[in-house]
């Protein structure tokens, strides 16, 4: 039954894409998550999300969650090779206190770590506790996702075109053009699902992400915006990184400090097509974008409905 009473699927609407199930919370068209970004370095692409300074990563941790994110995700390396090295125990020292203090400052937040490697992250599950693990690098490490399995944590599953982590793309084709990308992008997010499945991690907490920009050109970054409904319809709940990312501005020839309405726009196509779960680095703007989509979609009721209406 959707939001306004009208039973059974409306065939304008897309369908309905898969729950992610995570610490007793359900996300879903109708609840869509806002995972917001904490990156514990100095050199993140955006100067707006640099907290090396622990303090500063909680005053981002907790303005997050009062502006609406569901979720958090916090991580210690830079995603492009530019900006310094990090080995694994640095990357530890940069993300296990924080998370630990998250756990006890916020005991119901759903919390994430992004890395690649399966060392850091079982530090994090023993120490801190994790509820989702974010492997941006397509399963370079394999080891990460049996560490997930074994704490209990959800596992995304990302499309880097094959590329190692900390690697710009430079002269990549998906043959043939234009679809080869989406074809990749379905049986690499189709197999790291089934492999994440037969680890041990149920199917309701793995999530897929086409990971736009990684591995991509613009135009293969647009394509597979454009047929996110493929993506939804592995059957596996799915997440979009759209945030302020290189594809944005390349498509309106814009920097990191002006694309937010960009994202906005990308983030709103990408919930009506069916993506629940959204990493962005301005929570409140995203919160109410796909709060708003949700309800065009009618799988949510508005908040108020008087005008109108008899009294």
């Amino acid at each position: 039954m959707s939001a306004d009473g009208i039973p059974g699927h409306d065939p304008v609407v897309p369908a309905a894409p898969a729950a992610l199930r995570l610490r007793g919370r359900t996300f879903d068209a109708g609840s869509p998550a806002v995972m917001a970004i904490v990156n514990r370095t100095n050199d993140s692409f955006w100067a707006g999300n640099r907290h090396g300074d622990l303090a500063s990563a909680r005053r981002a941790l907790d303005a997050a969650v009062e502006l609406g994110a569901d979720i958090v995700d916090v991580g210690g390396v830079r995603a492009g090779q530019e900006g310094e090295v990090v080995t694994p125990e640095q990357e530890i020292e940069r993300v296990v206190p924080f998370l630990a203090r998250a756990r006890e400052d916020h005991p119901q937040l759903v919390l994430s770590l992004d890395t690649w490697r399966s060392e850091v992250a079982r530090v994090a599950a023993a120490e801190a506790g994790l509820d989702l693990v974010n492997d941006t690098w397509a399963g370079h490490d394999r080891e990460l996702v049996n560490v997930a399995a074994r704490a209990g944590a959800g596992y995304v599953i990302s499309h880097t075109g094959g590329l190692p982590p900390r690697t710009d793309p430079v002269g990549v084709t998906y043959p043939p053009e234009p679809l080869g990308v989406l074809d990749d992008a379905l049986r690499t997010l189709r197999e790291g699902a089934e492999r994440a499945v037969a680890a041990g991690i149920p199917p309701e907490r793995v999530l897929v992400d086409p990971t736009l920009d990684f591995g991509k050109t613009t135009a293969h970054s647009l394509t597979l915006l454009r047929h996110t409904a493929a993506i939804v319809g592995l059957g596996y709940p799915v997440l979009q990184a759209l945030s302020r990312k290189d594809f944005i501005g390349e498509t309106l020839d814009l920097p990191a400090d002006d694309r937010l309405e960009g994202t906005l726009a990308a983030t709103a196509v990408a919930a009506w097509l069916g993506v629940s779960v959204f990493r962005a680095h301005d929570v409140r703007a995203t919160r109410r974008v796909v709060d708003m989509v949700a309800s065009i979609r009618g799988e949510r009721a508005p908040l108020v409905a008087v005008r109108g209406v008899a009294t």
